[in-house]
């Protein structure tokens, strides 16, 4: 979707989980892909496979769950066809992740340091603890914790959720990764703490060149950050596109509801739009589309096919019949 060849290319990932009512897929058949220096959103409501991508692409998908499907290829090398050592030096060296929760992702019984200096004791065994202290020091300092040295002998539950956070992406950063998977970094935060997040963030990408996926709900987040954006609902990618299309030209009945539930200023409009219903059980899909039961452009033979990405411009991916309807987005409002 961009001329800079991607550092990470997914292609056609599958994740399944075996349970009593049968075999689901919560990835879903996704390919995307992402640059050196540039952001990838993913959003979707919960529930829509954000972060089971995210897990399957760092091969932590937890039993019984396996991905059964596809590559995810990392600066030409295919990650799901690598043995678990040599995974595990790719894991949080080149490729960071944060976690959502702080709080539960950070051990409560360790101090920061000792989190900290374990990261990067796990990729560097012939630095002294001196040297992975003032490695871990200089981490805070680089994500903007006042008095870190204090800091790093502090425990999580001393910290605020803003600065928790912060050690999250500190931690993610520690082997200077060449791609940050982000998972619902700002959740839970308010919004002058999310603010300093994505700032922070967007400078430490410019300091550095590496790739972002930033997976959200908040479309605020993705209009912010994001390069290129893809809309993901029930397993699937429904829309992809760059960030200007996905919010100037939306052309997927899901992402449109998305974008009509944001509140707007300058608009008078006595009500948001609201999307009836519920994503589906993985176990309990409708026939063709999967967003038709909720969908206020569905026509009968939307139940018929199943709908997948087809372009309808350079940069543009939509899987819906309807599109591309120029008048799609009236009718909406």
């Amino acid at each position: 979707m961009n001329e800079t060849p991607p550092l990470l290319s997914i292609e056609g990932l599958r994740t399944q989980f075996r349970i009593a009512q049968g075999l689901i897929s919560a990835v879903d058949g996704v390919s995307l892909s992402v640059a050196r220096g540039r952001t990838l959103g993913i959003v979707g409501e919960s529930g829509c496979g954000k972060s089971m991508l995210s897990l399957s692409i760092m091969r932590l998908v937890p039993p019984p769950g396996r991905t059964t499907e596809g590559r995810v290829m990392f600066d030409g090398t295919d990650l799901l066809g690598l043995d678990a050592a040599a995974m595990r030096r790719i894991r949080g060296n080149r490729i960071g992740m944060i976690f959502q929760e702080p709080m539960t992702s950070l051990n409560p019984s360790f101090t920061v340091g000792d989190q900290l200096i374990e990261a990067m004791r796990a990729h560097d065994r012939t630095s002294s603890k001196e040297a992975l202290r003032a490695k871990a020091i200089a981490g805070l300092d680089r994500v903007r914790i006042p008095s870190a040295a204090r800091r790093l002998d502090e425990y999580p539950h001393q910290l605020s959720g803003g600065m928790r956070q912060r050690v999250m992406i500190a931690m993610a950063l520690s082997c200077d990764p060449d791609l940050l998977i982000a998972d619902e970094p700002t959740t839970a935060l308010d919004v002058t703490v999310q603010a300093q997040i994505l700032d922070l963030l967007r400078d430490l990408q410019e300091q550095s060149g590496m790739a972002i996926i930033l997976i959200t709900h908040d479309l605020g987040v993705v209009a912010e950050m994001a390069d290129e954006v893809a809309v993901m609902y029930a397993g699937q990618v429904v829309e992809r596109a760059t960030g200007v299309d996905i919010f100037d030209d939306p052309q997927h009945p899901y992402t449109l509801g998305l974008l009509g539930s944001i509140p707007r200023l300058e608009e008078d409009r006595p009500r948001l739009l609201a999307i009836e219903g519920a994503v589906p059980a993985p176990f309990a899909l409708p026939q063709g589309c999967r967003f038709n039961p909720r969908c206020v452009f569905a026509t009968p033979s939307c139940t018929e096919t199943a709908m997948t990405l087809r372009p309808i411009g350079a940069a543009h991916e939509v899987a819906c019949q309807h599109a591309p309807v120029e008048t799609m987005t009236e009718r909406a409002a």
